[in-house]
């Protein structure tokens, strides 16, 4: 059974495997398997097979997590929710199964983990004067 979160009206949680081919849909589009399986393996020491990225497909097809056109001479996927409904979902279950729902935890721990870059600070202060209800 898929893993699912909490809301009835989320999608299913994709597994690291399916992030990584998702990735690749939402950077390059609709893609065949072989595209897709070339964008993973550029990456990899050790390379996926076409019948496992075709697989994966198949299952996150079924899951709801991405759509194959039949219309197009051999199996292109595109995904079936955009980048940020994704990561938004992703991120919320996160806040309530690992801080209990406190942002400010989820915010610290995640400016606390790695190095913040310069630019990255300014768009996380540009983030928070849009967010300040005093400014």
């Amino acid at each position: 059974m898929p893993r699912r979160s909490s809301s009835k009206s989320s999608l299913p949680r994709p597994t690291d495997a399916e992030l990584a081919i998702l990735r690749v849909l939402w950077k390059r589009g609709a893609s065949t398997v072989r595209e897709v399986l070339e964008v993973l393996n550029a990456a990899r020491p050790e390379p996926f097979a076409y019948t496992t990225i075709l697989r994966f497909l198949q299952i996150m097809t079924e899951k709801g997590l991405v759509t194959r056109d039949d219309s197009a001479p051999g199996h292109v996927f595109s995904p079936a929710v955009p980048a940020d409904r994704t990561k938004g979902q992703m991120v919320s279950d996160l806040l309530e199964r690992a801080f209990g729902g406190s942002v400010s935890e989820l915010v610290l721990q995640a400016l606390g983990a790695r190095k913040v870059s310069a630019a990255e600070l300014r768009e996380i202060r540009k983030l928070l004067n849009a967010l300040d209800p005093s400014k």
